[in-house]
């Protein structure tokens, strides 16, 4: 708890000082959100999946950086999730994001205590590969990124108790994004090879299969004016525990950035059964702050 709070102060604080820094819209040559929004796991993206955009508004030869507050409530469960991300050269992306997810009743319920929260920290690398999303519109070629994050669960002897293998675990993903001008869309691939149960929060592996397996994820989202966007997005998920069937998780959001320094996103997600609880669906609200 008190990491999570140091993280999300943190996150705050940075919000504070970049938030006043509207005088640097003038100095980035990017289009406003073409930083992406912040990705749950704190890479730049759409709230469930990364994209292969590097966050940030620092063009070829400046550095950008944005940092972020989200949190998901599902009636049963919560989620928060604070982070930091700095794009240098929009080549390279570093992130860091801090999550805790809430049981709330049902912690009592599975034999935690009421209000157990699961907590881990995410360290993350992207890479872009080849392409220009937004400068090479008579190509058909996307931008390709390559991304790690690598997740460090706290709650590693409740987590083995549940069946997970492991309290840590290292994703890998391949993005492939394509923003069309003219009609305003940007349309997102992402591959993952992961063992995360979701997302890491219940642990890496389990007792039903403990192998990476590919995951596909997907985004599109239409701009219907230059600062507000709509979109939905689909995320496959690996069901590696018996206790806790696990399905793909759904969402539609839309965003509002009144400045590049600004960004607003309110999404309703359906995550499906999770950790033994059928049918979940969660509003989702997300505020981020960059350059």
């Amino acid at each position: 708890m008190i990491q999570f709070r140091l993280l999300a102060a943190v996150a705050l604080l940075a919000c504070l000082l970049i938030a006043p820094a509207g005088a640097q819209d003038s100095r980035s040559d990017k289009l406003i959100l073409t930083g992406g929004l912040s990705q749950i796991e704190g890479a730049a993206g759409g709230g469930l999946v990364p994209w292969a955009l590097i966050g940030g508004y620092g063009t070829e030869d400046q550095w950008g950086a944005s940092a972020f507050y989200t949190h998901a409530n599902s009636g049963d469960y919560g989620l928060n999730v604070g982070g930091v991300l700095v794009g240098i050269n929009d080549r390279v992306e570093l992130s860091l994001a801090r999550q805790e997810f809430d049981t709330a009743d049902v912690g009592a319920a599975l034999g935690l205590g009421r209000g157990f929260a699961f907590q881990q920290t995410i360290f993350g690398i992207k890479v872009k590969l080849l392409g220009d999303a937004v400068l090479e519109q008579d190509s058909w070629m996307p931008q390709l990124a390559l991304g790690v994050q690598h997740k460090r669960n706290d709650s590693g002897a409740v987590l083995r108790t549940l069946g997970a293998r492991s309290d840590t675990g290292t994703d890998v993903y391949l993005s492939a994004t394509k923003l069309y001008l003219a009609p305003s869309v940007l349309l997102n691939g992402t591959v993952r090879l992961t063992k995360a149960n979701q997302l890491g929060l219940l642990g890496f592996g389990g007792d039903r299969r403990n192998a990476y397996q590919p995951q596909f994820e997907a985004s599109a989202a239409l701009l219907l004016k230059r600062n507000l966007a709509i979109g939905i997005e689909y995320r496959s998920k690996p069901d590696n525990l018996r206790f806790a069937r696990e399905q793909d998780w759904f969402d539609g959001f839309i965003t509002w950035a009144p400045s590049k320094n600004l960004a607003l996103t309110l999404a309703y997600v359906r995550l499906g059964d999770v950790a033994s609880i059928d049918d979940q669906r969660a509003t989702y609200l997300s505020i981020q702050v960059g350059f």
